[in-house]
């Protein structure tokens, strides 16, 4: 019965319906999902899970023996492998189950994401209160990762069918949720962990972790069955589908096959394309508030020197560089909506174009802004670039649909966030390697990182050429009548192609107004905090 509900027939709207109740559904996976970047609340806490002091043994142990201790408190790095592995098994998830996504419809896929994302969190809470390594990598990570992949890529080709006139704005809106899900989460564990913990974080994490996931599997499985597709043949009222002679050469009115698309040179570039933007991204965004403190020191709170600061400066310090991670955490999600909505009127090209260009010089002027002591500017410079971070995860799927079409768009989008999966791995790598390089060779703090912006910058000098060379895919390419009637009877489209001309006519109503409220409300509390934190650094 349960899967009869969950099948992608069960999905198709009927004529009351209204495209715009669609978002607050993707957005509601996405604001859960969102808290994979939030997950930095509870690493020091779970490094102080048994308290007191460690046995001077402890230091000596493996990664091994600490997967399996519970006499030994887990060092940082370790559970920060954690973030590591969700992100690295989305990409998996997403390229191998997101064939099957199309044809089993988001609702299905949304439904399985909130039992791994919010059962994975459950199972995390679990290993911490058993204090057991191995079961809060299986479960965050991997379980929950598995979860991430589905929840991310579930909304995408429907939203794209929804919204096949405005289709940056459409990826934009839902993949918006996930750079805000940490402004929304990251508050609620910190107070979940001292509640629980009667003011000690760290006692609090286990109950912490499995209040979260049971609220967001609630919240995400409310989302899935939100969900509805469109029936094939389907266009929003009085829109007409661009020709070739109306100038958009990039965008083809024809499909190409998932088993096909992934094998053409322009997956590749346009995976290399988002490879690059993403790696310069997440190497400052890994080591943002670091690199504040290092680069500016006391002079963030109008003092000379770091060394001569007394620990509560150099706690004001620390607090004032925290509030460049909500301002991050802001630009990163409302980028996301700004830049793929501008996508819709400059083309996807042009601004990937922009974000290389732009991001280049934004990255040469960083160590310039650091030696004049501009930390004003400084914090703009990193504002723009995390922007089109964001910006580049909600472009990329419009782009894989003008390029490929929409036919199989959310499974070719899943092949190609492998290439999140790598530069999850590489940037911050790079980043901190390039950084303890340059401290081990004497350089002082506040010049450490000049080299290694000069080499993001140098790598989004390649994305820049590689963008250049994406054209459209050749016609030879393409899906041919046959085989595109194939891949609708897989997803049961003949079905539903009769109700394209009268489904999803209805008017917003108070249902969208709800459904946008139960969705606006949080995300704008999320702002709220994340812009109060960040008034520590004006």
């Amino acid at each position: 019965m349960m899967m009869d509900i969950l099948s992608r027939d069960r999905t198709v709207a009927d004529p009351g319906f209204n495209r715009w109740l669609v978002p607050p559904a993707a957005l509601a996976i996405h604001l859960c999902i969102g808290m994979a970047y939030g997950f930095s609340v509870f690493w020091l806490p779970m490094s102080k899970l048994l308290g007191g002091i460690d046995d001077p043994s402890c230091k000596a142990q493996g990664l091994m023996a600490e997967m399996f201790s519970t006499s030994c408190n887990w060092n940082v790095p370790s559970v920060t492998h954690t973030f590591e592995m969700f992100i690295a098994v989305l990409g998996i998830a997403a390229a191998l189950w997101g064939g099957w996504l199309e044809h089993a419809g988001p609702r299905k896929a949304g439904f399985i994401a909130a039992l791994c994302w919010g059962g994975g969190l459950v199972l995390g809470g679990i290993g911490v209160a058993m204090h057991q390594l191995w079961l809060l990598w299986l479960g965050c990570g991997i379980v929950g990762g598995i979860g991430q992949g589905l929840g991310y890529i579930s909304p995408v080709s429907t939203l794209i069918k929804w919204f096949p006139d405005r289709r940056g704005m459409a990826t934009g809106l839902a993949i918006m949720g996930y750079g805000g899900g940490a402004m929304i989460g990251a508050p609620i564990a910190v107070a979940l962990m001292k509640h629980y913990g009667a003011g000690n974080s760290s006692a609090g994490v286990s109950a912490t972790l499995i209040t979260m996931g049971l609220l967001y599997f609630i919240v995400m499985s409310a989302g899935a069955f939100g969900f509805r597709i469109p029936p094939s043949g389907w266009k929003p009222s009085g829109w007409e589908a661009p020709t070739e002679d109306t100038g958009r050469a990039m965008i083809t009115r024809n499909h190409v096959h998932l088993d096909v698309a992934w094998k053409t040179p322009q997956f590749w570039l346009i995976w290399g394309v988002l490879c690059l933007n993403v790696t310069a991204g997440i190497g400052v965004i890994s080591m943002a508030s670091p690199m504040l403190q290092d680069v500016f020191g006391g002079h963030l709170i109008g003092a000379d020197e770091l060394t001569a600061l007394t620990p509560a400066q150099k706690a004001a310090v620390a607090a004032s560089a925290a509030g460049l991670v909500g301002l991050i955490s802001l630009f990163n999600s409302l980028g996301r909506l700004f830049w793929a909505s501008i996508s819709d009127h400059i083309g996807r090209k042009a601004t990937y174009y922009t974000f290389f260009i732009l991001g280049i010089l934004l990255y040469c002027s960083l160590p310039t802004l650091g030696h004049m002591g501009l930390a004003g500017g400084f914090v703009v410079a990193i504002c723009l670039i995390l922007s089109m971070y964001g910006g580049g995860f909600s472009t990329v799927p419009a782009y894989l649909a003008d390029i490929f079409g929409t036919q199989m768009v959310g499974a070719i989008h899943g092949r190609l966030l492998t290439a999140w999966s790598v530069a999850g791995i590489v940037g911050p790598f790079l980043i901190a390697a390039v950084r303890q390089m340059q401290i081990d060779s004497g350089v002082a703090h506040n010049l450490v990182y000049d080299r290694t912006l000069y080499i993001l910058a140098g790598l989004l000098f390649v994305g820049l050429l590689l963008n250049m060379m994406v054209k459209p895919v050749h016609e030879s390419h393409h899906m041919s009548a046959d085989d595109l009637a194939r891949e609708k009877s897989l997803q049961h489209e003949q079905r539903t192609a009769g109700q394209a001309e009268t489904a999803a006519r209805g008017v917003f109503g108070l249902a969208g107004g709800v459904a946008w409220l139960a969705i606006g409300i949080p995300f704008l509390t999320g702002v709220y905090i994340a812009l109060q934190k960040a008034a520590a650094l004006f």
